[in-house]
């Protein structure tokens, strides 16, 4: 037995928030999870610290299954962001332990690696095509083998995905929610040109994909598949809100560009008609909101049936210990896809020091025990929390909209 006999939450600011549970067992082996929920985070640093962690201490770290169903059948109200967020924190936690009780990285505990690294994607993105364009070349020319497009629109002032000049993009900011306005009918107009330009200048050996944040209604996303279709998307992501899974029927009858759903999802349940009915190519779901490694494989195996890959969610809301997390599980999983990988700051980078690097448009967890991070909480807690919101959208009418 590895018995638990203490955990503790851990919250730091380096340019972002991050909350970050700390479990410790008797033989002095402790392990780290990631329970950030961009905009909410102080949510679940509550439901684990008032919850969560009385319930931990005296267990077996070893019970990670048992400690899983605990967590999620015992609450009794099952499932949403907060709570799966929270059951994640402790899911890394307990496999970091495990596997630096065996002295083995996690993907061994896994079952070894199914291939040599994984492949991610990055971010090109600018306020016109030709900046988005020449983010993008910058990118192929770092080794990326897959790059997002993102371009500002002509009429609007601010479009999802597009950092501010000189900066970097990071959506969550200000003490309350930033409004932006969002017309569907100027977007439309501009993003096959975006795809056609880059065609043109990166050619056709690069992978290119574009997120749509789930503001398009299913027959207007199956018409923006259509235009994008000679340009051969890597792929669509959420290209309509997923709540209601039978949409994407809608959408499969008009295009066949493939597409990726479920960054926002936090159980098996949120995918299930979607993978079964083969509605979509990648499902998005991330280790941090969808109760952790081990429920995420459970996701992943069921999509492998279907054929359906994975293609993580890895924005900056997700401190590095998810990423070695999500590297562990993609270097292991049969049906992995892509990583996305929006690169952290040096000062995050600073405060979770890591084992994981990438490396011609690849990432390898490394062979550190465990998950291979750490945490410097001295240069955490000179960081302090600062609230922060992601922003919300209304039509040009005035309208509440899908941000």
């Amino acid at each position: 037995m590895s018995e638990i006999v203490s955990a503790r939450i851990i919250v730091t600011c380096p340019g972002r928030n991050f909350v970050t549970l700390r479990i410790e067992t008797r033989d002095g082996v402790h392990g780290l999870g990631d329970a950030t929920l961009n905009g909410r985070e102080l949510a679940v640093a509550a439901y684990l610290t008032d919850h969560v962690i009385p319930c931990l201490i005296g267990r077996d770290a070893h019970r990670i299954e048992d400690i899983w169903q605990y967590l999620y059948k015992g609450a009794y109200w099952r499932r949403g962001p907060v709570t799966m967020s929270a059951i994640a924190a402790v899911d890394m936690a307990l496999w970091d332990i495990k596997g630096k009780v065996a002295g083995l990285p996690v993907y061994q505990l896994l079952g070894g690696a199914s291939r040599e690294g994984c492949m991610v994607y990055g971010h090109a993105n600018g306020a016109t095509i030709e900046e988005t364009i020449e983010n993008a070349v910058a990118h192929v020319e770092q080794g990326y083998k897959a790059v997002r497009l993102q371009s500002g629109v002509p009429g609007l002032a601010a479009t999802y995905g597009v950092a501010k000049s000189g900066e970097r993009y990071e959506p969550a900011n200000g003490s309350l929610p930033a409004e932006s306005l969002w017309s569907t009918s100027k977007y439309m107009r501009s993003v096959a040109p975006l795809f056609a330009k880059a065609r043109d200048a990166l050619g056709w050996d690069v992978h290119l994909l574009h997120d749509v944040h789930h503001r398009l209604t299913p027959i207007e996303a199956g018409r923006l598949g259509k235009e994008l279709e000679p340009y051969r998307p890597f792929w669509i992501e959420d290209p309509t809100p997923a709540e209601n899974q039978t949409s994407f029927r809608l959408i499969r009858q008009h295009t066949t560009a493939p597409l990726a759903v479920g960054e926002v999802f936090n159980s098996i349940w949120d995918a299930r008609q979607l993978i079964e009915e083969q509605l979509i190519d990648y499902v998005r779901a991330t280790i941090v909101h969808a109760g952790g490694i081990t429920h995420v494989r459970r996701i992943a195996a069921l999509a492998d049936i279907y054929q359906v890959k994975t293609g993580c969610h890895g924005a900056t809301d997700l401190s590095p210990v998810t990423m070695a997390a999500a590297l562990h599980f993609g270097l292991s999983v049969p049906n992995f896809g892509i990583q996305e990988l929006m690169p952290h700051t040096e000062l995050t980078d600073a405060v979770f020091p890591h084992a994981y690097t990438y490396k011609h448009g690849m990432m390898h967890p490394g062979d550190r025990p465990g998950l291979g991070v750490e945490i410097d909480e001295e240069l955490a807690a000179q960081h302090e929390y600062r609230r922060a919101y992601l922003p919300v959208a209304r039509l040009e009418d005035g309208t509440m909209f899908n941000w």
